[in-house]
């Protein structure tokens, strides 16, 4: 299946794509909630769809586009898990995973604008996969981390590279920002990838391409991140684990390129569709 999201941000309805139709799911019992994962929902959503998709009501046109999920309880990023990425920007191959955090709030719809932060003069991309745990899992095995996983989805881990690398602290400060986190259009389930370790994704800016790789040059492979993360803390049903960028993002360049009102970022990922924002200054809200 492929779950979407769509109306005004925090009143999103659930929805389906079935045949490529955009399909109002809003009378099942609930929306892509932690509940909705921890409970058999993505089952029963299949049984609910396959006996009225003749009947379900089509997405309005032209509605935007939210988030596939409900506000997870979080969203944890890899770090530098290509080895082109971490060459470009300077760094080691790491040795094991590299993890950060994502704030909440950072969620947005994949069409969504992106908005420079308060401040900021170096507001860089990263075309991700983000994997979405399906059911609690603490101390996984390797072995068995694929029976954890729910789907996946696009996901543009943009980043403030001054307040990430330059603030004297985490990463965190750098990644979290309002509308930094762009998930979707989608959430694909696992049963419709048929290789997760062999997936194109790419980037451009303003049409040009920056950023163009394969999920087969992943440091650190899916299953082990699930069991490696769930050694640090629990994962939640819904929650996002983003696997980390490929080389091309603008800390790398020389000069280095960031983004500034006007630009337009578009990307995807091989059967998980695209995304595109446009940048926006800084308005409060």
């Amino acid at each position: 299946m492929k779950l979407f999201r769509f109306g005004q941000p925090g009143a999103e309805k659930p929805g389906v794509v079935v045949d490529d139709e955009y399909l109002d799911v809003s009378s099942f019992e609930t929306d892509y909630t932690e509940q909705f994962f921890a409970t058999g929902g993505m089952a029963r959503l299949q049984q609910f769809v396959t006996a009225r998709k003749d009947s379900l009501p089509r997405m309005p046109e032209g509605e935007r586009l939210g988030p596939p999920l409900a506000r997870p309880s979080k969203i944890v990023c890899i770090g530098l898990n290509y080895a082109d990425h971490a060459k470009e920007t300077g760094a080691q191959t790491p040795s094991e995973p590299i993890i950060f955090m994502k704030s909440t709030t950072a969620l947005c719809g994949p069409n969504d604008d992106t908005m420079i932060p308060r401040g900021s003069e170096k507001t860089d991309w990263e075309v991700e996969l983000a994997v979405v745990i399906g059911k609690k899992a603490t101390y996984v095995d390797e072995a068995d981390a694929m029976n954890y996983v729910a789907g996946y989805c696009l996901h543009n881990d943009l980043s403030e590279r001054a307040f990430q690398l330059e603030r004297n602290g985490t990463w965190d400060k750098g990644k979290g920002c309002d509308t930094f986190a762009p998930l979707g259009p989608w959430l694909v389930t696992k049963d419709e990838v048929a290789d997760v370790d062999n997936l194109r994704l790419w980037l451009t800016v303003n049409g040009k391409k920056m950023q163009d790789g394969t999920t087969a040059n992943l440091i650190f492979k899916i299953p082990f991140l699930v069991s490696y993360v769930s050694q640090f803390m629990t994962l939640l049903p819904g929650d996002v684990i983003s696997t980390g960028t490929p080389a091309g993002v603008g800390l790398g360049m020389n000069p280095q390129v960031y983004l500034k009102p006007g630009d337009v970022v578009e990307l995807g990922i091989d059967g998980l569709g695209t995304s595109k924002q446009k940048v926006v200054a800084y308005k409060a809200g």
